[in-house]
This record gives C-alpha cells, sequence and structure tokens, in this order.
C-alpha cells in the first residue's frame, strides 16, 4: 500500500498522530510547511510515487533521503522499488 510519495512509511512516522497528518497522498500541505517539493513534483507528474518516475531516483528525491537531520538513508527509495514491484 502506498503511503507516501517519496516512500516514506507514514505508519510508522512519529508524526503521524502527534501532528493529525494523514500522509502527503491525502493531505494538501505538509504539517511541516507550506509545500513539500518531492510531494509537488511527483503530483505535478500524476505518479501514486517517486519510484513511478522515469528520472528516479532524482537528486530531489536523493536530497531528501540523505538529509543529515531528516533523512533516513535511503529507506524510502528502497521503499519506493518495492511498491514498483507489489
Amino acid at each position: 500500500m502506498i503511503e507516501s510519495r517519496c516512500g516514506l512509511q507514514c505508519s510508522e512516522c512519529g508524526y503521524r498522530e502527534q501532528m493529525n497528518c494523514g500522509g502527503c497522498s491525502s493531505i494538501e500541505k505538509p504539517f511541516w510547511g507550506d509545500a513539500c517539493p518531492v510531494k509537488s513534483c511527483c503530483e505535478d507528474k500524476s505518479h501514486g510515487h517517486c519510484g513511478q518516475c522515469e528520472e528516479f531516483p532524482c537528486g530531489l528525491l536523493n536530497q531528501f533521503a540523505y538529509d543529515k537531520e531528516q533523512g533516513d538513508d535511503g529507506k524510502r527509495i528502497e521503499q519506493c522499488r518495492k511498491w514498483c514491484v507489489e
């Protein structure tokens, strides 16, 4: 089941309940800012998640996945790959 555009597992997110977040595939804007560039890019291309894009994994997704403070060392990229084969 696709939970996000970038591959994050929303069901494992500690902010989900705390911030009343329904996940980026069901909200207009994230709780942490005005917009998410990964979500916007994915939705502008009419993809369910980033793994469906010809440019996957792009520089923007890599930047998010490997961010020193908020990244997950590429876990979200691997999740998108899994969603592609499901």
